[in-house]
């Protein structure tokens, strides 16, 4: 079916024969859309146009386009003299505008190059959402420039709509329609009283936006009766606080006035008596001349005496010197009479060298027989978390240093392997061994002595321990089979542990002061 024009009121009425030759050719509008440069120039549009729009777009294969009503003939009014004036285009709202740019650079792709104006062809390229973006100042234009380009725009928009561009075309809006969708409809097909159309969405937007504006206003002043609400119920709280605040000032103040009455009192009764003690005092005064006359001569006597008493006390140092030096030779003659002693006895009782310590009976053996622990052990045991403390401890003669060999190493070093990990701790201890000559035994959980372990340094025991058992009943059990008196140091941060040999009578300290003595080494 041929395209036609539809009705534009701009146009300047003419007769029906020059009307029916301009269809499709007439001149281009001067006036573009709101918000886009006008182009005066339509000369392009102007020879696209010269043939009959009706024959050249029934040549034009592919083109199909709903059945537009051949607009009414209007009266012819009687011209002005001079040029016709065209109308000015009505001023778009924003979303009309961006609608009519959304429609028709969704259409602009499906049409015949040859009818897709110059400046258009690169917009047509663009992907579809920066299609409408960035190519809406040309679409504007053109669409205002060129009444051909918007008439082949027009009718493929209106196929799209099916009955709404229908009901547009007849000038009718109906009541359940999008009004922006209806404005941008009348914009493009500008049937008779399109204007009116595009003003009422117009009105329609402005009341919308008028709407949400009310309901902003009214949604901020149910938030301020809500806040107004709340303040008001604090300020009720408070109000009841300061009441209560009020009578509690009342009555302290009722206290202080009754307290402010007795001192009143007492300082009337005080001031009655500090005019006795006034009398009294210059009575006493008198006895103090008196008594300070006596005391000089009470002094006089007491320095002679003093005298006396310091050439005493002289002779008296001498002889103490004299009886010092008697019990100093007497103190040496019982230390040498002890050690003689104790010589004696090792002699008596024929005591070898041992080869073998109370630890060594405990590796060997998994029974426990802790039994009930001597009062007189738990005497023996310091708590304190000082590093300073262990090279305290490890001074005492014939000390045994017990390390918990896991809790050490990976609080000091926790990445490395755990060969590597026992292996710088056997050699560390080694090293503290030879330089006290300590009892050093070092203690790790397995089930099964662990292979790859270094050869161990002199004075260094090292303990796994077995199946069923953890490193830390092994320690207690060490511990345990120390006797009372020995010098015993437990290394671990697992305070079950330090507590446990805690009450056995040892010296519990952190893996923290181990781990710094070792790297003073």
């Amino acid at each position: 079916m041929p395209l036609t024009e539809p009705h534009d009121d701009r146009l300047r009425q003419e007769d029906p024969v020059d009307a029916a030759r301009d269809v499709g050719g007439g001149a281009p509008d001067e006036v573009g859309l709101p918000g886009t440069p006008a182009t005066p120039a339509a000369a392009a549009g102007a020879s696209a146009a010269e043939a009959p729009a009706s024959d050249r777009e029934a040549s034009e294969p592919g083109v199909s386009a709903p059945a537009v009503p051949e607009p009414e003939a209007p009266e012819p009014e009687p011209e002005a003299p001079g040029a016709s004036v065209p109308e000015p285009e009505p001023v778009l709202p924003e979303p009309v505008r961006q609608r009519i740019v959304a429609l028709t650079a969704a259409v602009l792709p499906g049409l015949p190059a040859d009818e897709v104006p110059v400046p258009l062809r690169r917009v047509a390229k663009f992907a579809p959402n920066r299609r409408a973006r960035l190519g809406a100042p040309a679409i504007a234009a053109q669409l205002t420039a060129d009444p051909l380009f918007r008439q082949r725009i027009t009718a493929r928009v209106l196929a799209d709509t099916g009955d709404l561009g229908a009901a547009v075309l007849e000038g009718t809006a109906p009541a359940a329609a999008d009004p922006v969708e209806v404005a941008a409809l009348a914009y493009l097909a500008r049937p008779r009283g399109w204007r009116e159309l595009i003003e009422a969405s117009g009105a329609a937007v402005r009341a919308e936006a008028d709407s949400a504006v009310v309901a902003e206003l009214v949604r901020e002043a149910e938030q301020r009766a809500t806040r107004a609400e709340h303040d008001r119920a604090v300020a009720r709280v408070e109000a009841e606080k300061l009441r209560d605040e009020l009578a509690r000032v009342r009555e302290e103040l009722g206290q202080l006035r009754e307290e402010s009455r007795q001192q009143n009192r007492a300082l009337r009764e005080t001031q009655a008596r500090e005019r006795k003690a006034t009398e009294l005092l210059a009575t006493e005064r008198g006895r103090a001349a008196r008594a300070a006359a006596d005391a000089d001569a009470e002094l006089r006597r007491v320095r002679a005496r003093l005298a006396e008493a310091e050439s005493a006390a002289g002779a008296a140092r001498a002889s103490a010197k004299e009886a010092r030096s008697v019990d100093d030779a007497r103190l040496w003659l019982l230390l040498e009479t002890i050690g003689q002693a104790a010589v004696g006895l090792r002699r008596e009782l024929a005591l070898d060298p041992v080869d073998t310590l109370p630890a060594d009976f405990v590796a060997d053996t998994f029974a426990d027989r802790s039994g009930t622990t001597a009062a007189g052990t738990a005497t023996r045991a310091r708590d304190t978390d000082d590093p300073a403390r262990l090279d305290q401890l490890l001074a005492l003669p014939r000390a045994h240093l017990v390390v918990d060999g896991y809790n050490v190493t990976k609080r000091g070093f926790g990445e490395m392997s755990l060969e590597q990990q026992r292996k710088r701790l056997i050699t560390g201890l080694g090293g503290i061994a030879a330089q006290t000559g300590d009892e050093v035994t070092v203690v790790f959980d397995g089930a099964e002595r662990m292979h790859g372990l270094p050869p161990t340094p002199r004075g260094v025991r090292v303990l796994f321990s077995r199946k069923g058992e953890t490193a830390d009943e092994l320690i207690r059990r060490l511990v345990r089979a120390e006797p009372s008196g020995r010098p015993v140091v437990v290394v671990s941060s697992d305070r079950e542990v330090a507590d446990g040999v805690r009450r056995h009578g040892a010296y519990p300290l952190g893996a923290d002061s181990l781990l710094r003595r070792l790297a003073r080494s």
